[in-house]
C-alpha cells in the first residue's frame, strides 16, 4: 500500500496578464502584430510557429487573417478574383409574350448564392457568367 504524505496545494499566481471571463490570456492587438510579424520572419508553417511560441494554432491563424485584412492583403485563394466595386446586381426573371419561359430554357445554372440563370445555348450562358463575374 502506498501513502501519499505530500499536501496538494492550490495557488494563485498572479503574472499581470490580462484574462477574460473563462480564463483565456488576452493577448494585446499590438504584440500579437509582433507575433505575426515574426511568423514572417520566421518562414515557419503557421502551426509550428504557433507551438513553439505556445499559442493555440487557430488563435494565431484568427490573427494572422485579421492582420492581412487589415493591411488590405488577399489570401492565395481570392488572388486573381475580380470584386465587384459596384452594389450587388439583381436579376429578374422576364419572358416575351407568347413565349412560355418553361419551353425557352433547357439548360439552368444554378450559383452558390442561389442565382439561377436558365437559356438554351451554353455559349450565352457562357458570356452571361463572364459577364456577371467581371471576366
Amino acid at each position: 500500500m502506498v501513502t501519499n504524505t505530500t499536501p496538494w496545494t492550490t495557488e494563485l499566481v498572479e503574472t499581470g496578464e490580462k484574462r477574460d471571463r473563462v480564463g483565456r490570456t488576452i493577448t494585446p492587438r499590438a504584440r500579437r502584430a509582433e507575433l505575426v510579424a515574426a511568423w514572417r520572419q520566421s518562414g515557419r508553417t503557421q502551426a509550428a510557429f504557433a507551438k513553439a511560441e505556445g499559442i493555440n494554432y487557430t488563435t494565431f491563424c484568427a490573427w494572422a487573417q485579421q492582420q492581412r485584412r487589415a493591411e488590405g492583403e488577399m489570401s492565395p485563394a481570392m488572388r486573381g478574383v475580380k470584386r465587384s466595386p459596384g452594389p450587388l446586381v439583381r436579376f429578374a426573371e422576364v419572358s416575351v409574350p407568347g413565349t412560355p419561359v418553361a419551353s425557352a430554357a433547357s439548360l439552368e445554372v444554378r450559383l452558390a448564392d442561389g442565382t439561377v440563370i436558365r437559356g438554351e445555348k451554353v455559349a450565352d450562358l457562357v458570356q452571361l457568367l463572364k459577364a456577371i463575374r467581371g471576366a
